[in-house]
């Protein structure tokens, strides 16, 4: 048995922010600031601390707790182990949130307890947090209708933890080049506008003509010197429309992932990790029961690129109207022939969840080798940009002491 939609949002119960004072078990004075859903469950939750209260003043609505991507990983698979272990869904829920160090991620599991202990659904209870996603909602209400919550919340941490794993080391492949380039960069503009005058005002006691290398550096330094504000007060007011931008528009959103996309070394293995996530969830949906059309719909931004985000959209519409899901995804252009092949055979064998995965298996290991590769050539292309740098700025510099050192 399997249910046929995403799970409808319930209301989610208001929630306030109470600063209290009171006195500890030990007669010490405390105050602070808890959260809770009315008067009597701060003054219980107190007690619960072993604090009598002295004074507590309701300070207004509380703002919805902000939740990590660790934070749903780590619930996920705590949830599933205290499952697997013969705990009931409440009682595991309620395990969770007393024991939890997060704030937060404890302040969400007591209100999902409190739901589910009025007799909602922990899927329909979950839909209230958009941190969790509609593909995790819908997989979590599979569970409930199957009674396999506990394993599909083991495969979701598995996946949710695969997927860190690898944004990880894309962040650490990329955040070194760029990190030592930028600072590269920064080092020579800061010689160019304090050290190279200095440089030109020797040179110009000299009375001799200077080489080309020199004259072209000392112009480029002493067009940075007076450019330096105007440009960096420009630079930084176009990064930020662009990211406010790329925030509020899709369709500039969607251009700029497209022009990620395409760009070389970078562009094919964020395709292809796009691809591996794409499979991955459309995969994990149907191997639990979803049928096609509500899979798609629980898709929403899962690979985080826009341009596929609008390909899965595509895909839906084409397959409602009868297309064969191959066929659908060849007309969307994002998809190589090494994914479609296989899924058109898959179709016909009806093994399309087995052959999504093992896709998505393939192209995960190829995300890490092209991940591998790109790290490996990121060193000799550093060495190279810092020799062109530094090099070239010593050899202009020291060009005319040399020349007037053969003349004397």
């Amino acid at each position: 048995m399997t249910q046929s939609g995403p799970p409808t949002t319930a209301h989610r119960v208001q929630e306030f922010r109470f600063k209290w004072q009171g006195i500890n078990s030990t007669g010490c004075l405390k105050s602070g600031v808890l959260i809770a859903t009315e008067m009597s469950a701060a003054r219980a939750a107190l007690k619960q601390q072993r604090i009598t209260p002295i004074k507590i003043i309701n300070q207004g609505r509380a703002k919805p707790a902000a939740l990590r991507a660790t934070d749903v990983t780590t619930f996920s698979r705590q949830l599933a182990s205290l499952l697997q272990a013969g705990l009931p869904l409440l009682a595991a829920l309620e395990v969770i949130a007393s024991s939890h160090p997060r704030p937060p991620l404890s302040r969400v599991i007591h209100a999902l307890a409190r739901a589910v202990a009025q007799g909602q659904h922990l899927s329909t209870a979950l839909a209230d947090y958009p941190q969790f996603g509609p593909m995790y909602c819908q997989l979590v209400a599979v569970g409930e209708a199957s009674s396999a919550l506990a394993p599909l919340l083991a495969q979701l941490a598995k996946h949710r933890e695969q997927a860190a794993v690898q944004r990880a080391k894309l962040r650490s492949a990329l955040s070194y080049p760029s990190g030592v380039l930028i600072l590269s960069l920064l080092i020579t503009t800061a010689l160019m506008v304090w050290v190279v005058p200095t440089f030109k005002q020797i040179f110009e006691s000299f009375g001799a003509p200077l080489p080309a290398p020199t004259q072209m550096v000392l112009s480029l330094s002493s067009v940075i010197a007076h450019g330096i504000a105007p440009v960096t007060l420009v630079l930084g007011s176009g990064i930020f429309i662009a990211a406010l931008g790329l925030r509020r528009s899709t369709a500039l959103r969607t251009a700029y992932d497209h022009l990620l996309l395409n760009l070389p070394m970078i562009g094919p293995l964020l395709r292809q990790l796009a691809i591996a996530r794409w499979n991955r969830a459309l995969g994990t949906l149907l191997k639990a029961g979803t049928p096609l059309a509500d899979a798609f719909n629980s898709m929403a931004k899962i690979t985080n690129n826009a341009v596929f985000d609008q390909a899965t959209y595509n895909i839906l519409q084409r397959v409602q109207r009868g297309e064969r899901l191959a066929h659908a995804m060849r007309a969307t252009g994002c998809f190589p022939l090494t994914v479609l092949q296989p899924i058109a055979i898959a179709e016909e064998s009806g093994s399309l969840d087995t052959m999504l995965n093992d896709l998505a298996t393939l192209n995960e290991q190829q995300v890490d080798m092209r991940i591998a590769t790109l790290a490996n050539s990121a060193e000799p292309l550093i060495m190279i940009v810092l020799g062109l740098l530094v090099g070239g700025l010593v050899v202009a510099m020291y060009l005319p002491i040399i020349q007037l050192g053969n003349i004397i």
